[in-house]
Parts: structure tokens; sequence; C-alpha cells
């Protein structure tokens, strides 16, 4: 009898290991990722995971002799190394540039999806504890290489926005808005930040950071807010000013919705008309081809969707409770697809409104700029690099992506770096951050 009961056993692990390989086996992709890239209007049917494809690049940073692949015409250069997981970048009007030295804070994730982010994060070199910090570089001789480096702000709570009104610096911590005083040419702010405006940083507070761009008289404040799930599985509650884009007025200090329905908006910029954008990272487990990633225009009252549509039409059927038919019918189409899991973060216009002209030829003088940091669940891997997107006369996206910065994987498919954020330097050069690497790059004309 023993014996029986202890064959049944082994048959039992063998095929509970059969199943879980069978479903933990990475779904490959099966169009082209310039397939998913444009103002497309059909996509692909959905391969539903249960367990997600996890094909993580692992960390083996940049030696000094080493850099990324910058495209013809343009050369690439350290700016600032040996920083502390840089993510965004923000130069001020005297050219000194701002750098968030920060990561998520302590994640509360348990069971299955701890362990997953648990493993990413930690094969990709993104699990060390925030520095909390906004260091200052300035490069007061134009060589390319700044030659004071200072502790500007310290203390924060994983802060990631940053702008400047007046004499006021304004900062994202992942749980609110704090406003310090700031005159020009400080190296070091000292005074307390007065906290303006609370965030929803609910645990597990996916998707901590909070971006921040100013309108073109000042008064008010844009903050990119992203959801704390993939399609809403934390319950509806945890996602409360969560998955859009706020406007803040600064007199009244108040804010309201301007566009929802975004699951992860993170980069932030007004182009040459002064209409805001955003770059988008949609949500996991229907697939390496689904659902792109986008750069999307920013408008009053506009719905993307998330979490029960995608790309307009398309119905999430693993969200619950279920859309009602015909929802889909008021929601906005994002303008341009950026491929399927590349996770574009940074985005800077090179004839931006509200930003000095990046200067990197004809080539690159009208459209956006886009740091795609790179997907962990996509086979084979997309993003890990640096693009621009054209933009015609009218003002709308158009054509393919034109590769800037390339190689941050080499041969083996590790991870040398990570692109996060982009800034124009007062000179016209193209800032990079890299999070991985601990690097700003500086992007110029090869001549």
């Amino acid at each position: 009898m023993w014996k029986h009961i202890r064959n049944l056993s082994i048959i039992f692990v063998v095929l509970a290991l059969g199943v879980f390989w069978y479903l933990s086996r990475p779904d490959v992709a099966q169009i082209p990722e310039e397939d998913l890239v444009g103002p497309i209007r059909e996509l692909p049917s959905p391969r539903r995971q249960i367990i997600p494809t996890m094909v993580v690049a692992e960390a083996d940073r940049w030696s000094e002799d080493e850099r990324p692949v910058a495209a013809e015409g343009l050369k690439v250069e350290r700016f600032a190394a040996d920083l502390d997981h840089p993510r965004n970048i923000y130069v001020l009007p005297n050219g000194d540039v701002l750098v968030a030295e920060t990561n998520s804070p302590p994640r509360q994730n348990e069971g299955i999806e701890g362990f997953v982010m648990n493993y990413l994060m930690g094969k990709a070199g993104a699990d060390v504890p925030s520095a909390n910090r906004i260091t200052l570089l300035r490069d007061a001789d134009g060589d390319g290489r700044p030659e004071l480096r200072s502790e500007l702000l310290s203390g924060l709570n994983s802060p990631f926005g940053m702008v400047l009104i007046g004499d006021t610096l304004y900062v994202a911590n992942t749980d609110a808005i704090v406003a310090f005083p700031y005159a020009e040419g400080d190296t070091k702010i000292t005074a307390k930040g007065r906290e303006i405006y609370k965030l929803n940083a609910m645990p597990p507070n996916n998707h901590w950071t909070r971006n921040l761009e100013a309108s073109a008289d000042g008064t008010k404040l844009y903050v990119a807010v992203g959801s704390n799930s993939n399609i809403g599985e934390n319950g509806m509650e945890t996602e409360r000013g969560r998955a859009m884009v706020l406007e803040y007025d600064i007199e009244a200090g108040e804010a309201k919705p301007l566009s929802v329905g975004l699951r992860n908006p993170v980069g932030l910029d007004f182009d040459s008309q002064g209409r805001l954008w955003t770059t988008v990272n949609e949500r996991d487990m229907l697939g390496s081809d689904l659902v792109p990633d986008y750069l999307a225009q920013v408008e009053f009252g506009a719905d993307f969707g998330w979490p029960q549509y995608y790309w307009v039409g398309y119905v999430d059927d693993r969200v619950s409770p279920a859309p009602k038919k015909d929802d889909w019918q008021y929601n906005r189409r994002p303008d341009f697809a950026l491929g399927a899991h590349g996770a574009p973060l940074g985005l800077i216009f090179a004839d931006g409104a509200n930003s000095t002209r990046v200067r990197l030829g004809e080539k690159f003088a009208r459209g956006a700029f886009v740091a795609r940091h790179g997907s962990w669940n996509r086979k084979p891997p997309s993003g890990y690099d640096v693009v621009f997107v054209n933009f015609d006369a009218s003002g709308r996206p158009v054509g393919k992506l034109n590769p800037v910065l390339t190689g941050f994987l080499d041969k083996e498919g590790k991870a040398q770096g990570r692109p996060t954020m982009l800034a124009t330097a007062k000179d016209g050069a193209l800032l990079v951050s890299d999070d991985v690497g601990n690097v700003i790059w500086r992007v110029t004309t090869a001549n």
C-alpha cells in the first residue's frame, strides 16, 4: 500500500513539474518588432500567459573604454560616471544638470508576484536601495565634463520628477510633490521642503516614478503617475489617482485628471506647438507581441482604456468585472506605437516648446527622442536603445524608429547599461541617463 502511495506521489510530482515547465516556457514573438511601430490600427491576437516570459538581460556594466554605439554623424561620451542608479535628469537655466539618484522604495510584494519582481530586479542590477538624493553637476568651462558635483538635496523618498518655476524647485517623491526654495547658482539646499500635494503610494506601489512638467506660464504642474498593478489585480481602490497624467494648479493647490487610462506614463514633454506628450508602458502577460508601448498626446478628458481596454476596442478579458460592451467607443487611440515591451521612459522633443533645442543635425531636427529602457518579458528582447520619432509638418509622428544610441546589450545579451531618461544640455547636446551603467551619456554631432 505504502509503495503504491509513493508511486502515485512520484507521478504527481513529475506531472506538476511538467505542467510548470510547459506554462513557464517563454512566449516567442511571432511578428517582427518593426511591425508594431508607428500609427498602427490592428494588433495580433493575445496569447494569454499564467507565468510571464522572463528574458532578463543580466547586468554586466561598461568598462572604462566601452560606450554605446552612436548613429552615423553622432558621437557619444561620458558626461558623468560613478553615479548611484541615475534616473531623471533636469537642466537648470544656468546649465547646471540635476540628476535624481533614486530607485523604488522597499517593495512589499508577496507570493509569486514578489518572487518574480525580486528575481527580475536582482538579475537586471536594479535591486539597489534608493540613494534618495538629487545631485547637481556643473560644467562651468563647457568641455562636456562637470568640474563640480554637489549633493543638492538628500533625505528624499524615491524622487523622480524635477522642475524649476521662478525661485521654487518642485520635486516629485513617490508619495508627494515637495517645493524647495532655490536661488540661481545654489549647490546645496538645506531648507526643509514644503509638501504641496500627496500622491498615492499605496503598497505594493508598483510603477513608483512620478514625473513632472510645467506649463509655459508656470501656473500648473503636470504629473505622470503609473498604475499600482498590471491590470488592476490589486483592486481598483489602490489605483485612485493613478494610471493618469494629473494637472496640478499651483495657486489653487488642487489637482484634476488630465488624461486617464494610461497604464504607466513616464516621459513628459511639450512639442514645438506647445502640446503635451507622454511615453506609456503597456500591460504584460499577453505574449511577446502584445501590447505595444506608445507615445501619446495628453489631452483633457482623454481615456486610453486601461485596464479594461487597449488600443481602442481590444478587450482585456482578464479584467474583473468585465467591461461594458461599448465603453471602448469613448477611448482615445495612442498616436504612435513604440514596439512591444521595450519600456519607453525618457522623452524629449528636438524642437520642444519648453526646452533648449537639441542640436544633432537636420536628421534629428523635428520630432522626439525616446529612451527605451529594455524588455524583461519578450523573446527576443526589445528596447535597450535611444530612438528618434520623426514628426511631419502637421505635427504628427510618422514612419519608423530611427536609432540614436544602440549597443547597450553586448554579444552575449548582457546589459552593459539601460538608457533611462533624457534632457537637453544648455549647448544643445542630448543627455542620456543610464541607471545600470551608472553613467550620464552626452550625445553630440561627430564634427
